[in-house]
């Protein structure tokens, strides 16, 4: 008989609520972190931005996103997602408030909220190891998939910023964001609550991340991750402007052609994390990089956006978030319970960290062949190399109690 502490008396009605919480907590923290990139533009214009700078712009709340899960991974296996929710939606409101206020007229000032606007980021290390302790193992691809939903956040943000900016002025969707960031926090804290029985590590902080540097899994997630989840960041915050130049679509049309390629993604991620309980998160993973590859190949050579253009980005839009959900449905059945955060946190981390390497990468290359043409066979090479590592080495693991 299952008592309240087992796997199997936690998959019921609470487990879905707080599977909910924790998709809307991802979602809105990811709203807030994605708020620069569709005013990149506006911003290149008003503030005289090489290409270089305007990739520097969406590529800073990026990078400290990623490296911060590291340690809120960590935090979260010790205090539990009902702590840290709360507390990284607080704290993301006070740079927020800051670009809206008052850091919005200069580079500097831009980039130093863009820093710390990258706490936001972080909140996916978080919300893994939380709703990975509410579901068995049979369940975890489908529920963390779900979770990872949330990283729709960033179409929110290109669907909403511009037209927002436009009505109001360049304050409103910052403050309109810090008070959805702040009802969240309050919402969390009275709610959400952390499953019963989960595993608490003990050890010190230092100690559990050498240990997780140590296991298999860590360093296998992070390579897939940081080509299936960077490669989505990358193109949400610069495929704005990618349109923008290479096709010479509007602002508003250029972004909301990035929210149906996030909004794509998205819709895949549980769908792979799905396919993942049913067959081995290898063959899913496998699929998907091949997508990404012929998808590259063929943007590479600037083909017209109808259809072939079009063709190629949803079709990549498809496979890098079949391919997230994969990756961490692997992570969610194979790493040991107590320090499913701590992974978390380095494989999110990479992920991150690949989606902040290839804005910079693409603006340079602009800057200096006025052709995106490099960069994007580069993803595919960079794709092909996941692909064979997913093939050689990712073919069959062992899941997890």
């Amino acid at each position: 008989m299952s008592t309240p502490q087992t796997p199997t008396a936690r998959t019921g009605g609470r487990a879905g609520l707080m599977l909910a919480l924790a998709t809307l907590g991802f979602a809105v923290n990811f709203w807030a972190w994605a708020l620069l990139s569709p005013l990149a533009t506006r911003f290149q214009t008003a503030l005289h931005l090489t290409p270089f700078q305007q990739a520097l712009l969406v590529a800073v709340p990026v990078v400290v996103g990623s490296v911060g899960r590291i340690p809120v991974g960590a935090l979260t296996d010790r205090y539990g997602g009902r702590v840290m929710f709360p507390l990284i939606s607080l704290t993301t409101i006070v740079p927020v408030l800051y670009l809206g206020l008052f850091g919005h007229d200069a580079l500097t000032a831009l980039l130093v909220g863009g820093f710390f606007l990258g706490i936001g980021g972080t909140a996916f290390a978080v919300g893994v190891p939380f709703v990975n302790a509410w579901f068995p193992p049979e369940r975890r691809g489908l529920a963390v998939g779900v979770f990872g939903v949330g990283m729709g956040g960033t179409a929110i943000s290109a669907l909403t910023t511009v037209k927002l900016v436009d009505a109001g002025g360049t304050a409103t969707p910052f403050l309109i964001t810090a008070g959805v960031l702040a009802a969240y926090a309050a919402l969390s804290w009275l709610v959400l609550r952390d499953a019963p029985g989960r595993s608490v590590p003990t050890a010190p902080l230092a100690r559990r991340l050498a240990a997780v540097l140590r296991l298999r899994i860590t360093w296998h997630a992070s390579a897939l991750y940081a080509v299936a989840f960077g490669g989505y960041v990358a193109f949400s915050v610069y495929l704005p402007a990618y349109l923008k130049t290479a096709y010479g679509l509007t602002q508003a049309d250029a972004a909301n052609r990035m929210a149906g390629f996030v909004l794509l993604a998205v819709v895949m991620r549980p769908v792979g994390g799905w396919l993942s309980d049913r067959y081995a998160a290898g063959r899913v993973l496998a699929v998907a990089l091949g997508v990404v590859v012929l998808g590259a190949v063929a943007q590479s050579f600037t083909p017209g956006l109808a259809p072939v253009g079009t063709i190629a980005f949803l079709a990549m839009a498809a496979a890098l978030g079949t391919a997230s959900g994969a990756t961490f449905a692997l992570v969610a059945q194979t790493a040991p319970g107590d320090q499913v955060g701590a992974v978390t946190g380095i494989v999110g981390a990479a992920g991150g960290l690949g989606g902040f390497i290839p804005p910079l990468v693409m603006g340079a290359i602009y800057g200096r062949f006025q052709s995106y043409a490099l960069g994007l066979a580069l993803l595919g090479v960079v794709a092909l190399a996941a692909l064979l590592l997913d093939v050689l080495s990712v073919s069959r693991r062992r899941v997890t109690a």
